[in-house]
């Protein structure tokens, strides 16, 4: 091996690694500055009551939709989220619903309403985070899609429709 080619050899070896340690330290800066990193963090109980992190989907786009058993627009929007669910799963998507209710109230409600997709529990508390992710009102529903980075992609405060939601995981998932 000529000692031109070894040089180029070792340059292109440091800057893949440079890009690679980069590349690494942006999406930990973006999920940082979004608060997603606290989002994919905290952990909440599922209805069995064990304590799951969102980061358990990390490497799959994760749309994490807040919730409220009262909340009409809510309730309305969980089945539409279910098909979609459903028929994005093999395509690297996960969907997450994080209640904001008590846990016998979301335990009921989801033998009463079937929900394709993993309920997490969580209390008042997780309305400051929702304010972090950019939900100044704290209203309901509140849904947030992460990329497979756990970086923030998309979000939105209001009930979703099935072509906005296709629409925001096509361009995820490409």
């Amino acid at each position: 091996m000529t000692p031109a080619r070894r040089d180029a050899l070792v340059v292109g070896a440091v800057a893949l690694a440079a890009a690679g340690v980069g590349g690494l330290a942006g999406a930990l800066l973006l999920q940082s500055r979004s608060r997603a990193a606290a989002l994919l963090s905290t952990a909440y109980p599922g209805l069995s009551g064990r304590p799951r992190k969102l980061l358990e989907w990390q490497g799959r786009a994760l749309l994490v939709n807040f919730w409220a058993t009262w909340c009409e627009p809510c309730r309305a929007e969980m089945p539409m989220l279910s098909e979609i669910r459903q028929a994005y799963a093999s395509k690297g998507a996960e969907f997450v619903g994080i209640g904001i209710d008590s846990a016998a109230k979301i335990a009921e409600f989801s033998k009463t309403y079937p929900v394709g997709y993993p309920l997490l529990v969580a209390d008042p508390g997780a309305i400051e985070l929702m304010r972090g992710l950019g939900n100044s009102g704290g209203g309901l529903p509140f849904t947030v899609v992460l990329d497979r980075q756990g970086a923030i992609g998309y979000r939105r405060l209001g009930p979703l429709s099935r072509p906005e939601v296709e629409k925001v995981l096509n361009g995820m998932l490409q």
